[in-house]
């Protein structure tokens, strides 16, 4: 499945972060502590540049908490990075990121600091501005790209916060990122398949947290498949049609929306190593894509000269 969701408000919002980051001091990410790499916004990497960032680890609630510590500890062996894990099961753990970002600017003590957030879609971060500002002042929801402009609050501290919409990247190129974003509803509905994004789940289920399929299903025992993780889900509960065949997309909807509540358990669906393999992977998907496609144009350069041979040769036969 590929993922290329980027409506037209995204475009203007990325062409906006990229005018306003020259006045920002620091850039706080908001990621989901479930898909901390999948959730970072490569776009805002390479515009952010040396711009000193503290990387926000959302709905840590929901994630592993020995994965979440991993994440923090690779996160902040990179230059200029700060990373603090938050949920809104524990409102001081975001009341405090104002002051972690402001220690990362001593040499503007005493004066104000302009602070960009930013994140993805369906991440969290509305409802951690709310929290820092101490009142209703960003929209939050369950569906992704509810903020569509951006805002300024004052969140006390001397600093001052800068929202923005949420903000996807044009292509997905890394498939499993695409599944992950999918599966925590970071994508609008109508650009996935319940189905497609159920079978991931299931595989990803099924090689990590089998226990926690058992359980959560009271299965008698494990499948062997994704197709079949799915079907047993589906004859549990009751997601059978015509001649008792279970309803694939029922039953994929009802795994992704329980593994997106929490009700499969706290889960990680990424670590640091699964990241440096797929980024690998993914550089070599694209390298070889582009390979292709420049033999593609290669043949049909030489097919039109070719041609145009042929056509110079038969017009001086003539």
């Amino acid at each position: 499945m590929a993922i290329q969701w980027f409506p037209g408000h995204m475009h203007k919002a990325r062409l906006e972060i990229q005018a306003t980051l020259p006045k920002v001091d620091v850039v706080i990410e908001v990621l989901d502590a479930r898909i901390p790499y999948s959730s970072e916004n490569p776009m805002l990497a390479e515009l952010r540049g040396d711009k000193p960032c503290l990387k926000v680890l959302a709905k840590s609630d929901l994630a592993d908490d020995a994965l979440t510590d991993t994440w923090l500890g690779y996160l902040e062996q990179s230059a200029g990075i700060r990373a603090q894990a938050v949920s809104t099961e524990d409102v001081p753990s975001i009341r405090r990121l104002r002051h972690v970002a402001a220690r990362m600017l001593p040499h503007r003590e005493g004066r104000t600091i302009n602070a960009m957030i930013v994140g993805i879609p369906n991440v969290g971060k509305s409802t951690i501005i709310n929290f820092l500002a101490g009142k209703k002042i960003a929209k939050t929801g369950n569906t992704p790209a509810i903020t569509k402009q951006q805002q300024r609050v004052r969140i006390g501290e001397g600093v001052t916060l800068l929202d923005t919409p949420g903000v996807l990247w044009p292509n997905v190129h890394n498939v499993n990122s695409g599944y992950r974003l999918a599966l925590i509803g970071s994508v609008k509905e109508t650009a996935m398949d319940y189905a497609d994004i159920g079978f991931f789940a299931a595989r990803y289920m099924l090689a990590q947290y089998p226990d926690r399929l058992a359980e959560r299903y009271q299965l008698d025992s494990l499948p062997e498949t994704e197709l079949e993780t799915i079907e047993a889900i589906g004859r549990k509960r009751g997601c059978l049609g015509k001649g008792n065949v279970v309803d694939i997309d029922r039953a994929s909807r009802i795994l992704v929306t329980e593994l997106r509540s929490g009700g499969l358990g706290r889960l990680t669906l990424e670590t640091p190593e699964t990241m440096e393999r797929e980024k690998i992977q993914t550089a070599q998907a694209i390298a070889e894509k582009e390979a292709r496609k420049t033999k593609k144009d290669a043949m049909r350069k030489k097919r039109f000269r070719d041609q145009q041979r042929a056509k110079r040769k038969s017009r001086e036969m003539e």
